[in-house]
């Protein structure tokens, strides 16, 4: 389903050139659980960003479902990630000002015909249900423990029915028990509805529970 061909990405750091990942190659299969590991620095958030359409590779492609995400114009790719990519980020990223409801929302919102936000109530509220928070829709984030921001996050990642969900250190703020809550239910939204995760992660529990593991040392596969 997904596919990176000899990614390489180079940032220029003062007179220096950094090379952050050095050649990668990597398929992925519909409906796995892929963790990538490895120590700070390695590359995991970087791949794990050109993979999701956010940061162009230097050199080589990236390929969704038979679509080279990287052939296509900027307004092309923020369709394409709009409607079939997912994003889980460590510090959350909800809008402060807005309900978990509203920012779970906020993404079929914007991809709409419609601006009318009724429209994906009903969608949005079936979401948090799904996470375990019904009853804290109408909270805003400063009104919620980091374990509920996240799992916010987690259905605003799936308000559109993404393909793939890709998750940077989603439990990487939390406490062992609320990281406990959203392993799992990661898990068992991919055994229910079969949808790629990419997760980079520090967390043994995650990587054990993985169909696929990974291991970036140094810009490469290892």
């Amino acid at each position: 389903m997904l596919q990176a061909v000899n990614i390489h990405k180079i940032y220029d750091h003062a007179s220096t050139k950094l090379h952050i990942l050095k050649g990668i190659n990597l398929n992925i299969q519909s409906g796995d659980i892929l963790a990538i590991v490895g120590p700070s620095g390695a590359g995991k958030s970087t791949l794990l960003h050109i993979l999701g359409g956010l940061d162009r590779p230097n050199e080589g492609n990236v390929v969704l479902e038979g679509e080279d995400i990287y052939q296509l114009n900027d307004k092309e790719r923020s369709f394409l990630r709009n409607k079939k990519i997912g994003f889980v980020f460590q510090f959350y990223h909800l809008l402060p000002e807005f309900t978990a409801l509203e920012n779970v929302i906020l993404p079929a919102v914007v991809s709409a015909k419609t601006k009318d936000p009724g429209t994906f109530e009903t969608k949005g509220l079936d979401l948090l249900d799904r996470v375990g928070l019904s009853k804290r829709a109408s909270h805003k984030p400063n009104q919620l423990s980091g374990g509920e921001q996240q799992r916010v996050a987690i259905a605003r990642s799936l308000i559109n029915d993404p393909k793939v969900i890709f998750c940077d250190e989603p439990t990487g703020n939390l406490d062992s028990e609320s990281g406990r809550g959203i392993i799992e239910l990661l898990v068992s939204l991919n055994a229910k509805n079969k949808q790629t995760l990419v997760i980079v992660t520090h967390d043994e529990q995650i990587a054990k529970l993985s169909h696929t593991v990974i291991n970036i040392r140094d810009g490469r596969l290892v």
